[in-house]
Formats: C-alpha cells, structure tokens, sequence
C-alpha cells in the first residue's frame, strides 16, 4: 500500500544525493554551506551544477567570487556536516566553529579547500539560473584532487565512508560497491 507525502517532502525521494561541503571566499571573508542538491552536467569540459538557496551567504560569496570548492567529506565529519548545514556563515565563522581548516587552492584565487576532505573539484563560474527560493550555479572543474588510496576508478567505500543525505537531518553510508 502506498500512502501520499506532502509535496513540499517530494525531493526526499529522490533526494539521496552524495553530501558534499561547498567552501567559498570573498576578500578574507569564507564559508562552509554543506549540499546533497548537486550533479555533473558535462565531461568536456568538465561542468557541475549546485543548487543553493538565495538567502544562504555562501550563494552571495560565489556570485560575487566568480568561484567555489566542492570538497568530498566523510562519514568521520559528519558533525561538521550537520554544523555547517544548520548554522549561517552571515553569523558565525564555520571554517573556525566547525574545526574545519582551510587550505589554499591549486588554482581558485580565493575559495579555499577544507583540508579534512578527501576529494576536491576547483570550479569556475560561468552561470547562474534562478528558481524559486534557490539558484543554479554552473561551473567548470578546473582543478581535481583526491587522495589516491581513497580513489581507483571510483570511490574505495570499503576505505572510506561516503555520507548520503535522506532528507532534513537523515543520512545514511552504504559500503559495499555493487558492480554488473
């Protein structure tokens, strides 16, 4: 038997998008904003989409900056996770309140890498598209780090523990790889 959900919660079913941190930067200031609402739209070039909402400050920092980091974190930050996905960068320093470090890119001039990741894609911006309360920001990788014991073809997930967003504050880590 099936029973009806509210619209409002219809992108929890489709919603188990891999968790990523979204770190940016704008003349000193940076911030955290943790996503599961992403995808890759292109391999060449090699593009991203993130979805983020107009009122978050992370959104007003990319559009400024031109820029932003998406790091790969692990279950292991999942308090992190839950802390910069539920506190404001317009409030707090999450970089120092999250115990998160900022790294210096290899290539962005101003978004910075959060050190305790273990996967990275630099991105330019080339487009913003707005919808409702939140706007597209599209992007080309132009720079990509992993760490290698964690990354052959796909992600290791008998080494590493990916997180997995359910829906408000559910998240789930599966570690077995399935392959046909």
């Amino acid at each position: 038997m099936k029973t009806e959900i509210e619209v409002k919660q219809s992108n929890r079913l489709i919603n188990c998008g891999e968790v990523i941190l979204v770190s940016s930067a704008l003349k000193g200031k940076s911030n955290i904003v943790t996503l599961a609402w992403h995808m890759p739209i292109c391999q060449d070039p090699a593009m991203v989409a993130v979805s983020i909402a107009k009122s978050h400050f992370s959104h007003w920092l990319i559009k400024e900056s031109q820029e932003f980091v998406i790091n790969i974190p692990t279950v292991e930050l999942l308090p992190q996770i839950v802390y910069c996905g539920s506190h404001s960068g317009k409030v707090v320093d999450k970089f120092k309140e999250s115990g998160l470090s900022a790294e210096k890119a290899n290539i962005l001039k101003q978004a910075p890498l959060i050190k305790e990741c273990i996967g990275h894609l630099e991105v330019s911006l080339k487009d913003i598209k707005d919808f409702g309360d939140h706007s597209i920001f599209i992007g080309e990788v132009v720079h990509t780090s992993v760490e290698a014991e964690m990354f052959k073809e796909v992600w290791q997930v008998d080494k590493v523990k990916l997180v997995f967003h359910l829906g408000g504050r559910f998240f789930t880590c599966p570690d077995k790889i399935k392959t046909v």
